[in-house]
């Protein structure tokens, strides 16, 4: 049998290794990446640009986006609209759902500003660590009237509302933006993602980043270290059980074979003895029923009418034994024990 139990937990144990592994890769690509204390210094850098570099500032456009419902500005607004709902279930009970109406995302160009200049950061949405605040979360109940309520009847489900959420990164906000920096076509450095390396954008601090990254290389490891030892377990113990049936088995079936074998050369060795016993004696049993009970010598040809006397005689030649044996086998019988001994003595 198959320790499916072990196994899971060292293919589990392994990718939480590779997932410790990953994670360490990254905190030591954070540690050697250059860092870059005010902006101004990335344009003593652009002889040597592209390289991979940390900034941080707060975040900044000329051209901001308002958000229409709490009014924030920013640079990053995603939208998100969800209809709520109670739809008929076949056991006849209401069960609530809900379906995506609308999911909208708009971005502007946007910088970070530390006061000494300003760096852009493009495709900030696939870096990691990016996350948008939540800035409003509205739920708006869905209107009463005849028409919507008799379509509702015939569809089966209750509208309840329309749930709306914006996130959005506000203008301001400080951010550590780890990248690789470039020139642009009209020679502004920028932060992009990397060909090769790690792109980060969050309100984290470098240092915080390498802290959380390797506290998770290490709970991985330690994860995988608890899973592997509980895998080899499983592994062992069923292992361990599989070779005892299989013993246990062998143990039976060798049992179960040796009684086999005594139990067919006990039968042989009474047919044997059977044979022995009743071969000889069977057979001149026989010759001796055939013969003429008058003469002895030739084969019987004639029946006496007398039943009594040819019963006596026929017992009389088919015991083997003494007369003392016959007279025990007839002695319920008076008369049967008085003829036998007038026979004997004629």
């Amino acid at each position: 049998m198959i320790p499916w139990g072990g196994l899971s937990c060292c293919m589990s144990a392994a990718a939480l290794y590779l997932l410790g592994r990953s994670s360490g890769r990254d905190a030591e690509a954070l540690k050697s990446v250059i860092r870059v204390n005010q902006l101004h210094e990335l344009d003593s850098a652009c002889k040597v640009l592209p390289l991979v570099v940390t900034i941080s500032g707060r975040v900044g456009s000329d051209t901001p986006i308002t958000c229409e419902h709490s009014g924030l500005r920013g640079v990053i607004v995603e939208e998100t609209a969800e209809q709520y709902f109670l739809k008929h279930s076949e056991g006849g009970a209401w069960i609530q759902d809900s379906a995506l109406m609308l999911s909208m995302s708009k971005e502007v160009p946007w910088y970070l500003d530390d006061g000494t200049s300003r760096v852009h950061v493009v495709g900030a949405r696939g870096a990691s660590g990016f996350v948008l605040a939540v800035a409003s979360e509205v739920f708006e109940e869905s209107g009463r009237s005849l028409v919507r309520g008799t379509l509702d009847y015939l569809q089966c489900l209750k509208m309840l509302g329309v749930k709306r959420i914006e996130r959005v990164l506000p203008t301001g906000t400080s951010l550590t933006v780890v990248g690789e920096a470039v020139k642009d076509d009209i020679g502004n450095v920028r932060i992009q993602k990397p060909d090769k390396g790690p792109f980060y954008v969050s309100p984290k601090t470098i240092d915080q980043l390498i802290a959380n990254l390797g506290k998770w290389a290490r709970l991985y490891k330690y994860a995988s270290m608890g899973l592997t030892v509980c895998g080899f377990y499983l592994i062992a113990k069923s292992a361990i059980q599989y070779i005892l049936e299989r013993r246990r088995r062998s143990e039976m079936l060798r049992r179960v074979i040796a009684a086999a074998s005594a139990k067919k050369l006990g039968q042989e060795s009474e047919d044997s003895d059977e044979q022995l016993e009743n071969g000889p004696d069977g057979s001149r049993k026989e010759q001796l029923l055939s013969l003429c009970v008058v003469c002895m010598e030739e084969e019987y040809n004639a029946v006496f009418c007398c039943v009594r006397s040819y019963v006596l005689l026929y017992n009389l030649l088919r015991s083997s034994d003494s007369l003392s044996t016959l007279l025990r086998k007839n002695r319920a019988s008076s008369e049967d024990i008085s003829a036998l001994e007038m026979i004997a003595i004629h």
